[in-house]
């Protein structure tokens, strides 16, 4: 398996994908904040299976925090995370520092409307503009032909593939299936914030989840099955932003089970943020 290289900056990150263009080499594209789990190596395996070589990114972008969150304390671990990305056969790995991604002067932001109000951009008005543009910054940079991201994460997938379309950037937006614990908490590099004691509240979670899903997939009105689920949550000790039902296209609020959906629900157990959704369809 060839070593993994690393690109500190963009100049270096466009002299390898320009050579193995030169070679006729797919690529693959991976961005990550770090703090690395099973999960990211999911896709950078899905990444493998499909192009020929794989670039991962890891920065942690200042543009997606609102003031109060948890910029400085994020986890960060380079070199535990580069060792992760070389067993896994990853053959680059993208660092940049911040002034590389937002030079001195910086001013443009993208913003994409419609997916973005509700869930999370309700409650983390920074976010889904500063993920927009990173990531639009990365595509360009990296030029991949596929890029894979996480379903857990299904409203970011959303508006990343929404934000390529727009702006006529040639690479395909791939989501990827949640990867779980054995407990079935969605794995998350915020999960080594919880306690011992929080993380076994937070099985709760995917729990109710999972037990909402089912009900409201077999016909259970969906205004109760939410009404009792937040209650679940709230006794087990979680401080919901939402427990919602949404299209799984437009992410437009559903009060009945019509198509297609998502059950998406976010909060905080402790400190400790967690988002987590599944795929809930109409029987028949």
């Amino acid at each position: 398996m060839p070593a993994l290289s690393i690109a500190p900056d963009s100049a270096q990150l466009r002299r390898t994908i320009a050579s193995w263009r030169q070679d006729g080499a797919t690529i693959g594209f991976v961005p990550t904040m770090g703090a690395l789990h099973a999960g990211h190596l999911s896709l950078i395996e899905r990444a493998l299976a499909e192009t020929d070589r794989v670039v991962a990114s890891i920065f942690v972008n200042p543009k997606q925090f609102s003031p109060g969150e948890d910029l400085a304390a994020y986890p960060r671990g380079l070199e535990r995370d580069r060792a992760m990305l070389e067993d896994a056969g990853c053959s680059l790995l993208f660092a940049p520092q911040v002034t590389d991604i937002y030079p001195e002067g910086f001013a443009t932001a993208v913003s994409v409307s419609g997916l973005t109000e509700g869930l999370d951009g309700a409650t983390r008005p920074n976010f889904f503009g500063g993920i927009a543009t990173v990531v639009a910054k990365l595509f360009i940079l990296a030029t991949p032909d596929k890029a894979f991201f996480g379903e857990k994460d299904y409203q970011q997938l959303l508006v990343v593939r929404r934000m390529a379309a727009d702006l006529g950037l040639p690479v395909k937006v791939i989501g990827c299936p949640t990867l779980r614990d054995p407990d079935g908490l969605a794995m998350s590099s915020r999960n080594v914030y919880l306690s011992p004691e929080e993380r076994q509240q937070a099985l709760v979670l995917p729990q109710t989840l999972n037990s909402a899903a089912k009900a409201i997939s077999g016909g259970a009105d969906v205004a109760k099955t939410l009404r009792d689920g937040r209650a679940t949550l709230e006794s087990a000790g979680f401080r919901l932003d939402y427990l919602e039902l949404r299209d799984a296209k437009t992410l437009a609020p559903l009060r009945h089970l019509s198509r297609p959906a998502r059950l998406f629900v976010g909060g905080y157990l402790g400190k400790t943020r967690l988002i987590d959704n599944v795929p809930v369809s109409p029987r028949g």
